[in-house]
């Protein structure tokens, strides 16, 4: 299905597309219409920081900012869910066209800004959804909110998502706020991090159950900052982290015409740098912290791929706008396939 109708989405605007594909889920689920267009994949489940998965393949942030189509979504068969970035105060994001698409690369660039309606309108769509699957909720800070002041943005979404959270994860790696990754500095980040896991404890006490916290980091990163990172976050105690947002790099798009577009670059081009970080990550982190891994997934192998290289879960986003919901299908079962799991 979504093989015939691409060539129309294509022929639109990518956030335009975008927005239309949302609404289309949102139809189909409330029509009961998403069996015939797409089968759910078969249980495989997975226990990761002491939440089971029906299966390992998720949907990354950014596809759903505000969680106004939580149920739609979810009914296509994504094991998880994580939705946001959200921040707590409502913010347009950037200026128009700040979403294009490279179909030469099945790649994306973004620079969308961390638009989205605030916390409180995403926990209002959350509270009348019916959804009762893992739901991640992926929290930043305003575009107008210093990086000195930047934790109580942080401390404000937390709050307010923990209770309706399966697990919360702290965006400090979209390249489309300015400054936002000089919070992954080592002593920033280590204050930081330190500061939030004494609030998640805190709520944990206070609602009487504890939601896993994880970090999302960026791929462009150093051998010397991924060192830097990963010591940070064994010694903090925090659940988990999460390889990787975009890039800024447009090495694998130079010959593209719209490869000097500003933005974070997705899609398979990001497949092979992110990848990359994910098990240079796993190498310094073992076993002691579970990641998730999301960067490129176009086809099942490279979800397969992905949990060789040392995730426990992936993520899908940018390679569902080449390859439609069936790729969630595909993905779980090439790990089935596989044996990863096993």
């Amino acid at each position: 299905m979504y093989d015939l109708i691409r060539p129309l989405l294509f022929a639109l605007d990518a956030e335009t597309a975008h927005g239309l594909t949302l609404y289309a889920s949102d139809v189909a689920w409330r029509s009961n219409l998403s069996r015939f267009v797409h089968t759910p994949p078969a249980d495989l489940p997975t226990t990761v920081f002491g939440i089971r998965f029906p299966n390992p393949v998720g949907l990354a942030a950014g596809l759903d900012k505000n969680g106004d189509h939580l149920d739609g979504l979810a009914a296509m068969g994504f094991g998880f869910v994580e939705i946001g970035t959200v921040t707590p105060r409502p913010q347009p994001g950037n200026d128009k066209p700040r979403m294009f698409r490279l179909p030469a690369h099945q790649a994306v660039i973004n620079r969308l800004g961390f638009n989205n309606g605030g916390i409180d309108a995403l926990v209002r769509n959350v509270e009348k959804s019916i959804f009762k699957g893992v739901l991640g909720i992926n929290i930043g800070k305003n575009k107008d909110t210093p990086n000195e002041r930047a934790i109580d943005d942080y401390l404000h979404c937390l709050e307010r998502a923990y209770p309706l959270a399966g697990y919360v994860t702290v965006n400090i790696s979209s390249p489309n706020t300015q400054g936002l990754r000089d919070l992954q500095e080592e002593d920033i980040l280590r204050r930081f991090i330190g500061t939030l896991r004494d609030a998640q404890e805190r709520l944990a006490a206070r609602h009487g159950s504890r939601k896993p916290m994880l970090l999302k980091i960026a791929p462009d990163l150093r051998e010397t900052e991924l060192d830097a990172i990963a010591d940070v976050l064994l010694a903090s105690g925090i659940d988990g982290v999460i390889c990787t947002n975009t890039t800024v790099d447009r090495d694998g798009v130079a010959d593209d015409p719209l490869a000097n577009e500003t933005g974070g670059l997705s899609g398979k081009p990001l497949f092979a740098k992110s990848t990359a970080v994910l098990r240079g990550m796993k190498a310094r982190v073992g076993d002691r912290l579970p990641i998730v891994g999301v960067g490129g997934i176009v086809d099942g192998d490279d979800a397969a791929e992905k949990l060789r290289a040392g995730a426990s879960l992936v993520q899908l986003y940018s390679g569902l706008v080449y390859r439609g919901p069936k790729l969630i299908n595909e993905a779980v079962a090439e790990i089935r396939r596989q044996g990863i799991l096993a």
